[in-house]
């Protein structure tokens, strides 16, 4: 556990009891703050209380008395309409911060003044990718035998990591909901993916969305800077951030096309990797036959995450063994089964369009396993990404709603996941894929994409079992 430093005596309140809030107690606790918990929710409150904490409704001179308001991610904190305690806290002068804003203080303690190698922290942002990037750069770091730590909407919560040892490197995953409060951003190497929408109505729409993002490296200004460059919000990020072409601290990245002309880029062409540095190539790998990264959108991860890894010194051939080694994510691309020539594909992770198109793009012949609750603006423009799709069948309560705004692809609908599994193994044949990429949220049908992931293996492997 990171104790939080700077409260010590001080009262903060806690609203928000799941894993970042609970978490965020015992930190500051450990740091000899007093924290004032409240959720809404009896059953989490009683949680509090189990550990000893005090519960009580933020509000008033409750409120007035605080040193500090620490709020969970889902909480609004602005649009579409602020939490009730977190205005009431914003009228009163309260300030109102996050986990992710306590771990960046609290990190780094006079004990580092013994350390051979101070520890660094990397944190990466974007729309997609985030969580396949983030580690993967784990991984290879592990590989190469450097101490390092996963955190954040990944791994464990980022107050809940251990005290940094000597040469460690720390990974956070970001989302757009963290850095957006976070008032201390302060990552040595920051990372920014790409940018679709998403989540818009937290944000009021893209330009703030893109801000939330931005922040991870306006405010802090990290040394390093990775940033994608195939949408137009990087392009600007990345003039922003750099003093020229040639300003290395700036490492651009892209899928689309070749970058040979800056200070310091990493590309993906034709499924090679390539790093150029002031116009001369000096490191390449050859992507294709990674079985945990396929596709375009995971060849932008494993350039983001390539440079992250030299940024922190390790060797492209060190890289690339830690990249052959990669096993993928859950729900990410994960290859469940491959059997008689048919691959099964869980990326119950594509949660929204631009994922799944990503998602449909990795693959040939797809029988594609889609729907469940739409996200704003529909889900039309995912017609255009199915070109290798021979039939769709779509789960969930809107199935029929969901197959209609699908133009020019063949559908079925099943509502179900039992027989949507059942009609597209059923209907596949050698060199084809079975692909869950739901392109909408699951709380229709699942508690969490995990749980609709989890529940599309194990129905796959149970049908392969027969």
């Amino acid at each position: 556990m990171i104790p939080v430093q700077g409260y010590k005596g001080a009262r903060v309140g806690v609203l928000g009891l799941g894993r970042s809030g609970l978490c965020a107690a015992r930190a500051l606790h450990a740091g000899g703050a007093i924290p004032i918990c409240w959720d809404d929710n009896e059953a989490a409150r009683a949680i509090a209380e189990g550990e000893g904490f005090e519960t009580a409704k933020l509000t008033g001179q409750t409120l007035a008395n605080l040193a500090l308001l620490i709020t969970s991610p889902g909480i609004p904190h602005l649009y579409p309409t602020p939490n009730p305690v977190i205005k009431e806290a914003l009228q009163m002068g309260v300030p109102v911060d996050n986990d992710i804003s306590l771990f960046f203080r609290s990190f780094a303690t006079s004990e580092w003044d013994n350390l051979d190698v101070t520890p660094r922290v990397v944190a990466v942002t974007g729309s997609n990718g985030k969580s396949t990037t983030s580690a993967l750069i784990h991984h290879v770091l592990e590989h190469a035998n450097r101490p390092t730590q996963l955190a954040g909407n990944i791994g464990r919560g980022v107050l809940d990591i251990d005290p940094a040892i000597d040469g460690e490197v720390v990974v956070l995953e970001l989302s757009s909901y963290q850095t957006d409060l976070a008032r201390a951003l302060t990552p040595d190497v920051a990372v920014f993916t790409n940018l679709s929408p998403d989540h818009l109505d937290r944000h009021q729409g893209m330009g703030g969305y893109f801000a939330a993002k931005r922040r991870l490296f306006a405010e802090g200004g990290p040394e390093r800077a990775i940033i994608g460059i195939d949408e137009d919000e990087g392009l600007y990020l990345a003039g922003q951030m750099a003093e020229g072409p040639q300003d290395d601290r700036v490492i651009r990245i892209s899928v689309e096309r070749k970058l040979t002309d800056f200070g310091w880029a990493v590309f993906a062409n034709k499924g090679f990797l390539s790093e150029y540095r002031k116009g001369r190539q000096i490191g390449s790998i050859d992507l294709r036959a990674i079985k945990g990264l396929p596709g375009a959108h995971n060849h932008q991860n494993a350039c983001c995450a390539y440079a992250v890894c030299r940024t922190l010194g390790l060797a492209p051939r060190v890289i690339e063994a830690g990249f052959a080694s990669y096993p993928g994510l859950p729900h990410r691309s994960q290859i469940v089964a491959d059997v008689d020539g048919v691959t099964y594909v869980n990326d119950s992770k594509a949660t929204n369009v631009d994922s799944a198109a990503k998602a449909l793009g990795a693959f040939k012949k797809i029988r594609w396993i889609c729907g469940g609750l739409e996200k704003e603006g529909g889900v039309e423009a995912l017609a255009n990404a199915a070109d290798e799709v021979l039939k769709a069948y779509v789960i969930g309560r809107e199935a029929s709603r969901f197959a209609m705004q699908l133009a020019g692809v063949k559908t079925e609908v099943c509502t179900s996941m039992e027989e949507a599994v059942a009609r597209a193994m059923e209907d596949s044949s050698e060199g084809e894929t079975v692909l869950l990429a739901p392109a909408a949220a699951s709380f229709d049908q699942y508690d969490s994409f995990e749980k609709r992931g989890e529940h599309f293996a194990q129905l796959v492997l149970g049908e392969l079992a027969k």
